[in-house]
């Protein structure tokens, strides 16, 4: 199938299906004509890749992966390849969301410093306004 047809099958987009194969997670033939051929197992690996993109995993994450991407894996129990693999992402995305909370913080702060009235307060972690 030619790499239109895998886009409207699994929902990525023509570009994101380059990067995909760019990165190394999925293959084609090559046609005569130059065009890209791909088999319809990549319909079910580019799902999976959607998947767990959608998840936060990255696609170095997903490289170590590649022997699972063929098959159902939302499905299946992962192995504790991918457990730990995606372990560390949760690990990443939290210390960046920490990093992220800290520099907004430090910004309201000084934005109510410089103009009190002017600046309502930040929201608090729960959603609340904060008192200040």
């Amino acid at each position: 199938m030619r790499i239109g047809e895998l886009a409207r099958a699994t929902g990525a987009t023509v570009r994101a299906l380059r990067h995909y194969e760019q990165a190394g997670l999925i293959d084609s033939a090559r046609e005569p004509n130059g065009y890209r051929d791909y088999g319809e197992s990549a319909v079910v690996r580019v799902r999976n890749i959607r998947a767990l993109v959608g998840a936060g995993l990255t696609l170095e994450d997903l490289r170590p992966l590649l022997g699972c991407l063929d098959g159902d894996v939302l499905a299946n129990r992962p192995s504790e390849r991918v457990l730990a693999i995606a372990r560390e992402r949760l690990s990443v995305l939290e210390r960046r969301i920490a990093a992220q909370t800290e520099a907004r913080d430090r910004l309201a702060a000084a934005l109510a410093a410089a103009l009190p009235a002017a600046v309502p307060a930040a929201p608090a972690a729960d959603g609340s306004a904060a008192e200040g």
